[in-house]
């Protein structure tokens, strides 16, 4: 890595907020024919701090326009933070349901309340103050762990999903009912259990194909996953008459290193995460900026469980059949790779002597090496695999299989039939090579430009 660090240099085409700190997306949406993405932000430093709502817009999902930033911290109820939450259309207005964060004095007296604003530009918004007090909480919920509203609209209602904890408890997500937006009542605790980790983050339910999203700090399984941080679907019904949410299916929604608090647009089958992760090495810092998004992702499901693809504008630049071994230099943009009767699979990115990062198939699954990296990432995970930089992938072997990776300044973001594996890299400034070798029966090559503005 060069000695002097370029302070302007930035992804090509992943949203960040220019200057400062970003993590969960919030209020993701379509109004007024524009997407409009909503992020937690601190713009006064590279570090968390009091969260305001930072604000990009898009009418094709590359190219986005910041805004100005959405929510400040600046009322008694979210003096100390507008923490994560979402968004939704209705008469006409873009409407957003946040946490407000009040510290108190200590730990105890710490609150989280939901709170709602509005606008009629989807530019300016008028906060309308809080609308599900701690006292909506039912007996023997913790006030001081209730954040992160996701609502949606179905049979005339409002419904929302927010995390929070039991008492001497676990994460939890509950269910509230609104006929108006401003007056909620609660239904039902969804799972009727702990969910999978110490605290329950940014649930997210599709009603369109009974998905629900949830991210969970340091969950009870790390053999699912060796993040100490995960984000998890489930696939179910959510069963309006008792507020209960029956799942059949459940898995991983990124395998990679940096991946968090995964959110979807309302009515449309586009997500997004944060493509970072708590208790890593700070990779960006010293560039004047910490934290950006993942693009967005199309999201569907069949049997072999949640499939993601990018949703981005891909130009064609290349096209070459590739035998054995191939080699190519690229700094941004997109490679597709499609092989017939797949048997090897090895793949190099950002490559400059000794320094690379890698994607291969070994011993029927999917591996992801950042260990050759100029700088090494670090994490608060301690199993061999993360001291060494790997994270697995199930492979399924196809007649066809297809990969797809995105490659930005500081990130790459793999999809291979479906599954979705994003993490974090810092390669040499002038690293640029590629290094392909497959064995297969046949196999295309096609790499790809991503332009954008942000």
């Amino acid at each position: 890595m060069e000695s002097k660090l370029d302070r302007n240099l930035r992804p090509a085409f992943h949203i960040t907020g220019g200057e400062g700190w970003i993590n969960d997306p919030n209020g993701l949406a379509v109004f007024k024919g524009r997407y409009h993405v909503f992020f937690q932000y601190y713009p006064y430093g590279v570090k968390w701090g009091p969260m305001h709502w930072g604000h990009v817009s898009s009418a094709d999902l590359v190219k986005w326009e910041r805004h100005p930033v959405a929510l400040c911290p600046d009322k008694p109820y979210d003096a100390d933070g507008c923490f994560s939450g979402s968004a939704i259309v209705w008469k006409d207005k873009l409407w957003l349901v946040y946490t407000g964060f009040v510290k108190g004095t200590d730990e105890k007296s710490q609150r989280q309340v939901q709170c709602l604003a509005a606008s009629a530009d989807g530019i300016n918004f008028e906060k309308h103050g809080v609308i599900i007090d701690s006292d909506g909480l039912p007996d023997g919920y913790e006030p001081s762990d209730f954040r992160d509203p996701k609502v949606w609209r179905h049979n005339g209602a409002f419904w929302c999903v927010v995390a929070a904890k039991k008492t001497g408890g676990r994460g939890r997500v509950l269910l509230y009912r609104s006929g108006d937006l401003f007056k909620w009542d609660f239904v039902a605790d969804v799972f009727g259990a702990d969910c999978a980790g110490e605290m329950t983050e940014c649930p997210d339910y599709r009603e369109e194909d009974g998905l629900m999203f949830v991210s969970v700090q340091f969950p009870d399984d790390r053999n699912l996953h060796k993040n100490i941080h995960a984000s998890l679907w489930y696939k179910g019904r959510l069963d309006y008459a008792t507020g209960k949410f029956v799942y059949e299916k459940s898995g991983i929604i990124d395998y990679g290193f940096d991946f968090y608090a995964a959110q979807t647009f309302c009515g449309e089958n586009l997500m997004i995460g944060w493509l970072s992760m708590w208790d890593r090495t700070p990779v960006t810092e010293s560039y004047g900026f910490s934290g950006m998004l993942t693009v967005p992702r199309k999201i569907s499901f069949d049997d072999s469980g949640l499939i993601q693809s990018p949703a981005v504008c891909l130009q064609q630049l290349a096209a070459a059949d590739v035998l054995n071994e191939y080699g190519d230099e690229i700094t941004e943009g997109a490679l597709k790779i499609t092989a017939e009767n797949l048997e090897e699979f090895s793949l190099k990115l950002r490559v400059n002597g000794s320094s690379y990062v890698s994607f291969s198939l070994s011993q029927g699954e999917w591996v992801f090496d950042r260990s050759k990296c100029s700088l090494k990432i670090c994490g608060a995970e301690t199993d061999a695999d993360s001291v060494a930089g790997i994270r697995r992938m199930p492979y399924t072997k196809k007649k066809v299989n297809e990969i797809i990776v995105l490659i930005d300044k500081f990130s790459v973001e793999i999809f291979a039939d479906g599954k979705a594996m994003s993490s974090l890299t810092v390669t040499d400034a002038d690293a640029e090579g590629v290094e392909l070798a497959v064995k297969a029966s046949r196999c295309s090559y096609v790499k790809y430009a991503i332009n954008s503005n942000i």
